[in-house]
């Protein structure tokens, strides 16, 4: 529709009258436009010497931590990071997660979650305009390009130039080393699933798993693909984030703005020219150009806007050229800024009730894995009673039943187990396969064994008795108990 606006002035105020006016169909903006290039040029400041740190930090620890060894004893794996299928064990540092205790792995990511959310409330998206993997790579193809061909100028003329052989060149060059940077990240995606040195010289002779060089080969092609082709696209149209983000801000979430207070009535300056009756902003188009996303700040918060906050650097640096004052584009709240259209006074506020309750909710969800953690036993024993048949009686007039013990050894050498029960009077135990009452268990390894339990009717309490069987470790003497129940005929 057409949008047209004509102004009369009443008694000194100045009406504004809107006139909507259908137009065809054909003429409305399709619901998806064809991607424009972005060459964002180069930018300097604080906050790109904070996404280099990050950048360098993320992509040292990604590569560098399959690497590191921690020793574990014998016969482990001295990786300090490794999902180990094989065993069905993951591997961080001192903490040994087993299948069973894949609640762990649910708690890191809800304190995940929540933390992302707690810094969205904030300070907006910094996760995707720092950290992000993809905010991440995207950057360093970014400067690989750069490198190559030039900045944002020379890449635009590059781009737009007949094919030659200084053109050529240069592209396969770059796709080059887009091309390795992506197998390097396929490669160590890799390293973190089997013993990196090992792996590595299977590698490089060509006698590594087949799955090994199927998964370095879909990580090569992604990684060159998202970051070095659909870049901005897979923010705004792959990413849910962006969607979910509007749900985690409010009025006092800090957010790269533009602060059109001060900067507008926008226009060019020239040196010497008085600054009376016009804004600060001289349309330089720097916050633009710079811009990963390819759009104008001023246009007020967006959908793309991932708060990398390279158009503060490049807008604090044309206001240091023109003499006036830094923070034009600046993280900055909502209600800061409707506080310089009614004069009212704000302050950041960091503590209010939804970063109360994300923080209270980290903090719980924290302590409660803390204390799982930190009590965990060595050793857990699982119980199965036979159901076929649920009892025999024996010839003294006494009946027995049938279990299934598995015993998890959770200790890294083998130990030593005795049986014996508790609540069920003057039972008798039968370990199938052995004379005694002990087993050995391998090191963390999970032993199952058969045991029969024999009991007079006067030991029990009726058809089902409640009883515990009890595995304790011949060497230290602790033990562990397993309720379950021991059945009789009437």
């Amino acid at each position: 529709m057409d949008v047209n606006t004509t102004s009369s002035e009443s008694g000194g105020d100045v009406i504004e009258r809107v006139a909507v006016e259908p137009v065809n169909a054909a003429e409305q903006r399709p619901l998806y436009a064809k991607r424009r290039k972005i060459f964002p040029r180069r930018a300097r400041g604080t906050f790109r010497r904070i996404k280099w740190t990050v950048l360098c930090l993320a992509l040292g620890v990604y590569y560098i931590l399959p690497w590191i060894r921690w020793d574990r004893g014998p016969a482990t794996p001295d990786q300090a990071v490794l999902v180990d299928f094989p065993a069905r064990r993951f591997y961080f540092f001192f903490i040994e997660i087993w299948p069973q205790e894949v609640y762990y792995i649910t708690g890191l990511l809800i304190i995940a979650a929540f933390s992302l959310f707690l810094v969205t409330s904030i300070a907006g998206r910094v996760w995707c305009g720092y950290a992000c993997p993809q905010t991440v790579w995207t950057d360093l193809f970014v400067w690989v390009e750069r490198l190559i061909e030039g900045d944002r100028n020379a890449r635009m003329r590059l781009d737009a130039a007949p094919w030659t052989l200084d053109k050529l060149a240069k592209r396969v060059v770059k796709h080059s080393a887009w091309l390795l940077i992506g197998l390097c990240t396929g490669g160590a995606w890799v390293f973190y699933f089997a013993d990196a040195p090992t792996l590595a010289g299977q590698l490089v002779r060509f006698d590594a798993p087949l799955v090994s060089y199927v998964f370095i080969g879909l990580l090569t092609f992604t990684t060159y693909l998202l970051a070095g082709h659909a870049r901005e696209q897979v923010c705004t149209y792959m990413c849910p984030w962006p969607r979910i983000q509007g749900a985690m801000l409010d009025e006092h979430s800090m957010l790269v703005t533009y602060r059109a207070w001060r900067g507008e009535p926008r226009g060019s300056h020239k040196k010497g020219d008085s600054w009376e009756g016009r804004g600060d902003c001289v349309d330089c188009n720097s916050c633009v150009v710079v811009c990963p996303m390819g759009i104008d700040i001023r246009d007020g918060n967006q959908l793309e806007c991932i708060n990398c906050a390279l158009c503060i650097d490049a807008c604090d640096e044309i206001m240091g050229k023109v003499d006036r004052p830094r923070g034009l584009i600046a993280y900055d709240t909502i209600a800061g800024l409707e506080s310089r259209t009614t004069g009212a006074a704000t302050r950041l506020k960091l503590i209010r009730p939804r970063t109360l309750i994300y923080a209270f909710l980290i903090a719980v969800t924290g302590i409660v894995m803390l204390v799982a953690l930190t009590s965990r036993a060595d050793t857990e024993i699982n119980v199965l009673r036979d159901r076929n048949p649920l009892y025999v009686k024996l010839s003294d007039g006494s009946f027995r039943n049938g279990y299934t013990v598995k015993i998890l050894n959770k200790e890294h050498v083998a130990r030593t187990f005795r049986f014996s029960t508790e609540g069920l009077g003057d039972a008798k135990l039968k370990i199938v396969g052995t004379d005694g009452l002990t087993v050995a268990a391998p090191s963390d390894q999970l032993r199952s064994v058969r045991v029969y339990v024999a009991a007079p009717v006067s030991g029990t309490r009726g058809a089902v008795t409640h009883f515990h069987l009890v595995v304790t470790d011949v060497r230290s003497g602790k033990s562990v108990r397993h309720d379950t129940t021991f059945r009789r005929a009437e």
